[in-house]
């Protein structure tokens, strides 16, 4: 699981570290977008908090062709297709200069929400500056080594007068309808090529000009290698596509250890954040946008997803009530093992690499008991929770309760299906009638034991546990009772914390209206003397008292009834008679384990 320590652990932490990452603001960004933004800002912090010297560099390929239209603008795009990002309008109505900031900014306030910070560059300011002439020279000059490594490395074959490298046309301003032919005494030779690409059309100047100062770009595997060159980046993850054996990222390292000496950056290769096992494309709409993700989760929730799975693994996001839930409940585990004495330093800093900003000691809510009390329209979910906190919260823990109470209305009013929902049901629901005889005991002696129990979260769970140790009853079956009589569904949030939050008359009426017939609930919770000897022997070594009870009778049906005693609680141990006198029978069963009545 700890990948980052892992990682910090294999680097020269003596020497300056560099992290990269970057991306092309060609659409709204989609979320998967954020789970390299992610992963590298666990790794600077991991680094961090080692005393490391290290840097965390975020670009904005805002210098790459516009090569897809953003999902329904293609009214407004289509006409800019095949020019530079950055040299293009905006959408109508945009405050912002050019199309490449408007779509960026949006995904940097996201950066701001969860706590990533980088140092921001962008790539038009890059080229434009003059500070890739030294790495484009080298690359034009290396044309035939890189021809030569696109084959033998990726099995791309390029014709003896292709330079990696596509000029801004002087005539049409596209960048990516270019193709250069030769490069000598600083000059390229470039056609703007009707047909080079499918998605624009060039316009067919051709010319010669200097390749420097922002005149053009390198292609993508290039550009990465002139990154490397010139920032001196040490460490830079890439999504699996294009680190496979023989894909960009191996030809990029080829290029870059050919041409430029040394070795290529450290790579995290990491898979796909998915949304119900969909990759996202900013171009088909496919998918949430990083915003809308960042919206839907609290900053602390999208974080963990991204970083408690190894990046080589795929992050699924589903929002059926099962994964939504868990994922809030695996942080809060996570959160609780990591303020454990016993702890490792490493869960710890995992926690501690999920959240925003250190967060020792902070409260939150149980999400599954949030999502049930935003369901109860009689009550406000903030007000009660904070009642019932340990402590007055502070104003951070109110600040992320609210972020889950907003979760869990978004997920219901977006996503959650009509199963997933949870209503009280105002009469005893029809499926009560598949409850067994001890489901139906089990609820019959909550409904007496609760009038006097204190109707408060830890008093009623504990209840609830006690009452199903004497019924006798597994827990799970206990528990589906009770969502069962009340939300008609098999599940739901913390029951004792649930059933605190209603009317005590209303629950115990209802627990009571279930049918119920003791002479079956007898005969169905007992076991046969044999069973019941066999039961004690195997957990006698566990036993603190077997005590005797007075036995009970139904109908047909005698048993007699037995506490064992394991640890601080007392079980129910129920057998039939069958002949023999219940009393005795109990009587016999407590005296042969050293117990008397």
């Amino acid at each position: 699981m700890f990948w980052f320590t892992e990682l910090a652990r294999s680097l020269d932490l003596s020497k300056p570290q560099i992290i990269n990452d970057s991306k092309t603001p060609s659409g709204r960004v989609h979320v998967g977008a954020l789970r390299g933004v992610l992963i590298h800002d666990a790794v600077y912090r991991a680094l961090k908090a080692r005393d490391a010297n290290v840097r965390y560099l975020y670009g904005v390929d805002d210098y790459d062709p516009v090569d897809e239209i953003p999902a329904g603008q293609g009214e407004h795009f289509t006409q800019y297709l095949g020019q530079p990002l950055c040299n293009v309008p905006p959408p109508p109505g945009s405050a912002a200069p050019d199309m490449a900031t408007h779509f960026i900014t949006e995904f940097f306030d996201v950066f701001a929400e969860l706590g990533v910070a980088p140092e921001i560059y962008r790539m038009r300011d890059v080229y434009r500056a003059g500070r890739f002439n030294d790495a484009i020279d080298r690359i034009l000059s290396g044309a035939a080594e890189v021809r030569r490594i696109y084959k033998e490395v990726s099995g791309s074959v390029r014709p003896d007068d292709w330079y990696p490298f596509q000029v801004v046309c002087e005539a049409c301003g596209r960048i990516g309808t270019t193709q250069v032919t030769a490069y000598e005494n600083g000059l390229v030779r470039y056609t703007c090529k009707p047909n080079l690409v499918k998605w624009a059309k060039g316009c067919g100047h051709a010319g010669e000009m200097s390749p420097f100062d922002g005149r053009g770009k390198l292609p993508w595997k290039l550009e990465w290698v002139a990154k490397w060159h010139t920032f001196g980046v040490s460490i830079e993850g890439a999504g699996k596509d294009h680190t496979t054996k023989g894909g960009s990222r191996d030809v990029a390292n080829h290029c870059f250890e050919a041409l430029f000496g040394g070795t290529a950056p450290q790579n995290i290769p990491y898979e796909f954040f998915l949304v119900g096992g969909a990759k996202m494309s900013s171009s088909k709409g496919i998918g949430a946008s990083a915003r809308e993700m960042a919206t839907f989760l609290p900053p602390e929730i999208l974080r963990f997803l991204m970083l408690s799975t190894q990046p080589k693994s795929p992050v699924d996001f589903r929002v059926s009530e099962e994964y939504f839930v868990k994922s809030f409940n695996d942080f809060d585990r996570a959160k609780a093992r990591a303020a454990d004495p016993k702890a490792r330093d490493e869960e710890r800093e995992l926690y501690d690499l999920c959240e925003v900003t250190p967060a020792e000691g902070v409260f939150d809510a149980s999400f599954q008991l949030v999502v049930a009390l935003v369901q109860l329209p009689h009550l406000d979910a903030a007000a009660e929770l904070e009642r019932r906190a340990p402590r007055p919260l502070t104003p951070r823990e109110k600040a992320r309760l609210a972020r889950r109470i907003t979760a869990a209305r978004v997920w219901l009013e977006r996503y959650a299906s009509d199963a997933d929902k949870m209503t009280i049901q105002p009469t005893l629901p029809a499926s009560a009638s598949e409850l067994g005889a001890a489901e139906r005991g089990f609820l019959h002696t909550c409904a007496t034991e609760f009038a006097s129990v204190a109707w408060d979260d830890d008093a009623l769970q504990a209840a609830l546990f006690d009452v199903a140790r004497r019924t006798p009853i597994e827990n799970t079956k206990a528990f589906q009772a009770i969502y069962r009589v009340l939300l008609d569904r098999p599940q739901g949030p913390r029951a004792g914390s649930f059933i605190a939050f209603l009317d005590r008359d209303f629950v115990l009426r209802r627990f009571a209206e279930v049918p119920f017939d003791e002479e079956t609930f007898l005969r169905d919770t007992a076991v046969s003397a044999a069973e019941a000897t066999k039961k004690v022997a195997r957990d006698n070594a566990k036993l603190r008292a077997v005590v005797a009870l007075p036995s009970r009778r139904a109908g047909a049906v005698a048993v007699a009834e037995v506490s064992l005693t394991v640890g601080e609680h007392a079980h129910l141990l129920r057998v039939l008679a069958e002949g023999e006198d219940p009393d005795a029978l109990a009587a016999r069963l407590a005296a042969t384990y050293g117990s008397t009545t």
